[in-house]
Protein backbone atom coordinates (compact mmCIF):
# COMPACT_ATOMS: atom_id res chain seq x y z
CA UNK A 1 0.00 0.00 0.00
CA UNK A 2 2.81 2.11 0.40
CA UNK A 3 4.73 1.78 -2.39
CA UNK A 4 1.08 2.51 -4.56
CA UNK A 5 0.37 5.82 -2.35
CA UNK A 6 4.09 6.89 -3.09
CA UNK A 7 3.49 6.37 -6.82
CA UNK A 8 0.23 8.20 -6.71
CA UNK A 9 2.23 11.56 -4.58
CA UNK A 10 4.88 11.07 -7.27
CA UNK A 11 2.05 11.70 -10.19
CA UNK A 12 1.18 14.67 -8.14
CA UNK A 13 4.38 16.34 -7.86
CA UNK A 14 6.32 14.71 -10.73
CA UNK A 15 3.84 14.32 -13.38
CA UNK A 16 1.17 11.44 -14.21
CA UNK A 17 4.10 9.55 -16.28
CA UNK A 18 6.11 9.27 -13.08
CA UNK A 19 3.36 8.41 -11.63
CA UNK A 20 2.17 5.32 -13.38
CA UNK A 21 5.85 4.13 -14.29
CA UNK A 22 6.02 3.43 -10.36
CA UNK A 23 3.41 1.49 -10.25
CA UNK A 24 4.19 -0.36 -13.51
CA UNK A 25 7.49 -1.00 -11.74
CA UNK A 26 5.18 -2.75 -8.93
CA UNK A 27 3.24 -4.86 -11.59
CA UNK A 28 5.04 -8.10 -11.41
CA UNK A 29 4.03 -8.33 -7.54
CA UNK A 30 1.78 -10.86 -7.32
CA UNK A 31 -0.23 -9.42 -4.15
CA UNK A 32 -0.93 -6.63 -6.42
CA UNK A 33 -2.82 -8.72 -8.79
CA UNK A 34 -6.28 -9.02 -6.55
CA UNK A 35 -5.86 -5.60 -4.97
CA UNK A 36 -8.24 -3.29 -6.34
CA UNK A 37 -6.48 -0.24 -4.49
CA UNK A 38 -3.62 -0.70 -7.25
CA UNK A 39 -5.88 -1.06 -10.51
CA UNK A 40 -8.03 1.55 -9.11
CA UNK A 41 -4.70 3.40 -8.76
CA UNK A 42 -3.69 2.82 -12.29
CA UNK A 43 -6.64 3.10 -13.94
CA UNK A 44 -6.84 6.76 -12.57
CA UNK A 45 -3.70 7.53 -13.82
CA UNK A 46 -3.94 6.24 -17.22
CA UNK A 47 -7.59 8.08 -17.72
CA UNK A 48 -5.59 11.73 -16.79
CA UNK A 49 -3.10 10.68 -18.92
CA UNK A 50 -5.91 10.29 -21.92
CA UNK A 51 -5.50 6.42 -22.47
CA UNK A 52 -9.45 5.89 -22.07
CA UNK A 53 -8.55 2.29 -22.73
CA UNK A 54 -6.35 0.87 -20.81
CA UNK A 55 -7.96 3.27 -17.85
CA UNK A 56 -11.41 1.19 -18.78
CA UNK A 57 -9.43 -2.17 -18.49
CA UNK A 58 -8.24 -1.05 -15.13
CA UNK A 59 -11.20 0.22 -13.85
CA UNK A 60 -13.01 -3.08 -15.26
CA UNK A 61 -10.65 -5.41 -12.93
CA UNK A 62 -11.06 -2.78 -10.02
CA UNK A 63 -14.75 -3.10 -10.47
CA UNK A 64 -14.37 -6.98 -10.21
CA UNK A 65 -11.97 -6.84 -7.20
CA UNK A 66 -14.36 -4.53 -5.38
CA UNK A 67 -17.19 -5.85 -2.46
CA UNK A 68 -18.42 -2.51 -1.25
CA UNK A 69 -21.38 -1.35 -3.68
CA UNK A 70 -20.84 2.14 -3.08
CA UNK A 71 -16.83 2.06 -4.00
CA UNK A 72 -18.31 -0.52 -7.29
CA UNK A 73 -20.65 2.52 -8.32
CA UNK A 74 -17.69 5.48 -7.98
CA UNK A 75 -15.38 3.31 -9.77
CA UNK A 76 -18.21 2.59 -12.70
CA UNK A 77 -18.91 6.07 -12.47
CA UNK A 78 -15.30 6.83 -13.61
CA UNK A 79 -15.74 3.24 -15.94
CA UNK A 80 -18.16 4.65 -18.00
CA UNK A 81 -16.51 8.66 -17.89
CA UNK A 82 -13.86 6.69 -20.00
CA UNK A 83 -15.88 6.79 -22.72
Amino acid sequence: MVAINRAVALAEVDGLAAGLKALDALQDDPRLAQYQPFWAARAELLARLGDAGAAAEAYVRAIGLEADPAVRRYLQSRLAACG
